[in-house]
């Protein structure tokens, strides 16, 4: 049963949430606040977090970012629907994911088992996989770059991955939202970009200029190899 932080300051919305989340075998806690949110995701006690962006006082943007400073935890966000920009700096401060509001709560369900399918999934191996200055050991959900070690999300390490075991092929932005962020790609949605533009600035660059992950136009990303 995992052990989910619902931080929304919609009383009822979240109340309702919470019940469809109990029946559907999650453990639910509730905060109505960024600060008591941001306390109790700090605390270890969750597997992951839903995150509604409008709430007064701390933003669930500064909720978010606090939370990053401290914890890796996965967060899905909140975002009022058609409200670009909101999801587009949650995915940047390290959102996994996002679902839009009003929301259905089986959608919501069908996220989140997504999110911490990925995140607890077992690794094609348990050796280290290598491109370049890349090293990956899956077992430990570990990446350094150049021997040092990455600060990455769930769901960057996820994308990363699936990349790095493509190193040298394209892989398209719907096979790689179905392997790192569990779902089908929808209509105009740019997590997958925002996503790699992060994990991209992590990385650097290669000792010729490149950036390791190269955009194919209209076909998806590469990895270069080594």
């Amino acid at each position: 049963m995992a052990a989910v932080l619902l931080i929304d300051d919609d009383v009822e919305l979240a109340g309702m949430l919470a019940d469809y989340l109990r029946r559907d075998g999650f453990a639910v806690d509730l905060a109505h606040d960024g600060e008591s949110g941001v306390q109790a995701a700090l605390s270890g006690n969750f597997a992951i977090a839903v995150l509604d962006v409008m709430m007064p006082g701390i933003s669930g943007i500064e909720a978010l970012r606090r939370i990053r400073a401290g914890s890796r935890m996965p967060v899905l966000m909140l975002t009022a629907r058609g409200d670009d920009m909101d999801r587009i700096v949650g995915l940047e401060l390290g959102a996994d994911d996002y679902v839009p509001k009003p929301c259905l709560p089986r959608e919501l369900a069908a996220r989140l088992r997504a999110i911490l399918r990925r995140s607890a999934s077992a690794p094609q191996d348990n050796g280290e996989l290598a491109v370049g200055p890349l090293r990956l050991h899956a077992a430990q959900r570990r990446a350094e770059w150049r021997g040092q070690l990455l600060e990455l999300t769930s769901t960057e390490f996820n994308l990363l991955e699936v990349l790095a075991r493509n190193a040298g092929h394209i892989v398209g932005k719907d096979e790689l939202s179905a392997q790192a962020l569990g779902r089908p790609l929808a209509r105009y949605d740019r997590s997958i970009d925002v996503h790699l533009s992060s994990i991209r600035q992590k990385l650097g660059l290669l000792d010729d200029g490149r950036s390791p992950i190269q955009t194919v136009f209209r076909q998806g990303y590469q990895m270069i190899p080594g």
